[in-house]
């Protein structure tokens, strides 16, 4: 890249940024925190910098579960693009890649791009890109050739997508990258999707594995199309639910939800609709423990005998 081209990117990210179209252009935004806040200057040739093996692993270690509920969906996305010479990349919070998905065949090519596990692309380390931009923004993005901050970057189009927790807090980025002259804005509107689709299946994931003994029940997101899941506990409680959940029922993200009755949350007709098969199997536990003895049954569940007799013909429970 050497010649005019280096120059003229620089050129023009710092003459977007002096236009004052940062207030209204979200990359303009991004270029204007990678020269001002971060000091890092467009023409800048130095390879990302890589964290050591030691370090890698500990940050691989802080989101074990993250990493474990994200190995099926890395997997089936790499699939679906890795033909067409694009690689999948998992980072943490922080914006450094911790797991990856790619063709033999392209890795030497990625990894002198720096995509590769264990390199800094938070935007304070490497300007405007997919990952740290969308660390910053928390959002769906695609930074696609020269809309990357440093010039030695701008035959790469990267696509990256936020990955929230069980408890709806920030807590990686899967990515889609390619360094293809090719890739089409169609092609990049499919790996849009189709990242999406693998984040949303990695939060399902992760929130099943963290409720792992709750009854799981799906809720209609707030945009009327996403699905939210909610864990519902043994006694009927809410105890967790996703960011799409959160975001229809009003409850705030990014921190451990407090137990509310399911029918409170979901409404009456919803919950029970949804509950009526985790009663089920608590009537039927009980019974069971009671060998069949209703008035032993009904005392171990806290209820009277002809509340309990009332719930078994209501399921239709022989005794």
């Amino acid at each position: 890249m050497d010649g005019p081209m280096p120059r003229h990117h620089a050129a023009r990210v710092e003459a977007a940024i002096a236009s004052g179209q940062a207030a209204r252009s979200a990359l303009v935004a991004s270029w204007r925190r990678s020269s001002r806040l971060h000091h890092l200057d467009p023409a800048g040739r130095g390879l990302p910098l890589r964290l050591s093996e030691a370090e890698l692993r500990q940050a691989r270690e802080r989101i074990a579960p993250l990493l474990a509920a994200a190995q099926g969906a890395m997997d089936r996305l790499y699939q679906a693009v890795g033909a067409a010479g694009c690689c999948v990349l998992l980072a943490d919070g922080e914006g450094v890649p911790v797991d990856r998905r790619g063709t033999p065949a392209d890795d030497a090519t990625f990894q002198s791009w720096g995509l590769w596990t264990g390199a800094l692309w938070s935007e304070e380390h490497e300007g405007t890109n997919g990952i740290g931009t969308c660390v910053v923004e928390q959002r769906p993005l695609t930074i696609d050739r020269d809309q990357h901050f440093f010039t030695r970057n701008t035959l790469l189009s990267c696509t990256a997508v936020p990955i929230y927790d069980h408890e709806a807090a920030f807590a990686g980025v899967l990515d889609v990258s390619s360094c293809r002259a090719d890739r089409t804005d169609a092609f990049s509107s499919l790996i849009a999707l189709a990242a999406s689709e693998a984040a949303r299946r990695i939060e399902a994931d992760l929130f099943r594995r963290a409720f792992a003994h709750a009854r799981i029940v799906l809720t209609q997101g707030a945009d009327g199309q996403s699905i939210g899941l909610v864990a519902v506990d043994a006694d009927d409680l809410v105890i967790g639910a996703t960011r799409s959940a959160r975001a229809a029922l009003g409850i705030v993200p990014g921190r451990a939800l407090q137990p509310a009755p399911a029918a409170d949350l979901l409404g009456g007709d919803i919950a029970q609709d949804h509950l009526a098969g985790g009663q089920r199997a608590v009537l039927q536990r009980a019974l069971l423990r009671a060998g069949g003895n209703v008035s032993a049954a009904a005392k171990a569940l806290g209820v009277s005998r002809a509340t309990l007799h009332r719930k078994l013909k209501r399921f239709e429970l022989k005794h």
